[in-house]
């Protein structure tokens, strides 16, 4: 599920170019109502089980926008069976997701989010962010509780599912519009 090629119109409704886009896995880009079932459906085209299918999906601006849209994938064959896919992407025009204002976070708070989601250790943080071993102990701890995390990979799982992170992005960044 790897984009290989993309016409800029495309590249452009996620704020990036073709080459950019290209090697992005599509499930980075895209998501169905259901989480695995824009994967299924590419594995019946790829498997040879469907020639063709149209899934009401959702993606995110580079920005944070949030757009609806209807993506048909055809399976392209060739002689020795799917050669691979053409994903049609038909926008419907942007979804309005509320951001309650406790998603909101300081700086502070987004950057040691940030460095939690990569995996940075207390002492990483204390020296990135210029606080004390206890000073990022305390402030990871607050972030634990905000979140009803039981410890950081959670905390980085929840944040994700909150949307909290734009996608596609390594390092992980928290969007702009959630950092006071």
């Amino acid at each position: 599920m790897t984009i290989t090629a993309a016409e800029s119109d495309f590249a452009a409704r996620f704020g990036l170019s073709p080459g950019q886009i290209c090697g992005r896995a599509l499930s980075d880009l895209l998501q169905a109502g259901t989480p695995a079932r824009l994967r299924d459906r590419v594995a019946e085209l790829s498997e040879g089980r469907a020639g063709w299918f149209t899934e009401r999906v959702t993606g995110r601006h580079a920005g944070g926008g949030v757009f609806a849209a209807d993506l048909t994938a055809i399976a392209v064959t060739g002689a020795a069976g799917t050669a691979g896919l053409v994903l049609l992407l038909h926008p419907l025009g942007e979804v309005d997701v509320p951001r309650p204002r406790e998603l909101t976070l300081s700086a502070l708070d987004a950057r040691m989010l940030e460095g939690v989601a990569v995996g940075a250790s207390t002492v990483q943080l204390a020296a990135r962010l210029y606080l004390s071993r206890q000073g990022v102990e305390y402030r990871v701890g607050l972030l634990l509780r905000r979140f009803d995390a039981p410890n950081r990979p959670a905390l980085v799982a929840r944040a994700h599912a909150l949307g909290l992170f734009a996608p596609g992005q390594w390092p992980p960044q928290v969007l702009p519009d959630l950092v006071e």
